[in-house]
């Protein structure tokens, strides 16, 4: 229904790359570093909670600007993703609470333990969004529609300030526990915000 605010959840916790969590915490594979990542992911893997908000709504191209059927904007790099598009899915989701309670705890005691925190929980968040990503992908395709990329406000010339919008029209705070501040900041920290263009 078009409009009406879902919450998702995957079956399953999505898989880890490890890789990607070397590369977000900007180190190589050693041995120390394997270590290390390991004993945060037990650690931190009972504390993560995957969920998903998401809307879905028609829009339409004017002059100079894209109704996204929730807001207006004049974002030419998101004019260019949504090429093709007569409707799109907007979409939250947040790892939860627990890892920055976690980050906040290590700070003090252990740096290096605070900083494979961090990268995992970026590689959390990221990997919740391909599963969404992907299961709404075959959804879709039952339709015979495909997918563009998706697109978060802050990337390109998307203002940041878009936030706003999708969290009123999502209802981030009763949905799924994720709130924004005056800053634009979320929290949890390790959360995203996206919009996904559906292929006419």
């Amino acid at each position: 229904m078009t409009g009406a605010v879902l919450v998702w959840r995957g079956e399953d916790a999505p898989c880890v790359d490890r890789a990607e969590i070397l590369r977000y915490m900007g180190t190589q594979a050693d041995p120390a570093a394997q270590q290390l990542i390991e004993t945060c992911l037990t650690e931190a893997t009972p504390h993560l909670s995957f969920q998903v908000c998401y809307a879905r709504f028609p829009i339409a191209f004017r002059e100079g600007e894209i109704d996204l059927g929730f807001a207006v904007t004049s974002s030419n790099d998101l004019k260019k993703n949504l090429e093709g598009c007569n409707e799109i899915i907007v979409f939250a989701a947040t790892v939860g609470s627990g890892i920055d309670r976690l980050i906040a705890r290590w700070e003090r005691i252990s740096p290096a333990k605070a900083l494979c925190l961090h990268a995992m929980g970026a590689e959390r968040v990221e990997a919740l969004c391909d599963q969404f990503n992907q299961a709404v992908k075959k959804e879709f395709a039952r339709e015979g529609r495909a997918l563009r990329p998706r697109f978060s406000p802050g990337y390109g010339d998307l203002p940041l300030e878009l936030q706003r919008d999708i969290f009123r029209v999502l209802d981030c705070p009763r949905k799924i526990g994720l709130t924004l501040n005056e800053s634009l900041l979320m929290s949890p920290s390790k959360s995203v915000t996206a919009i996904i263009g559906v292929i006419k």
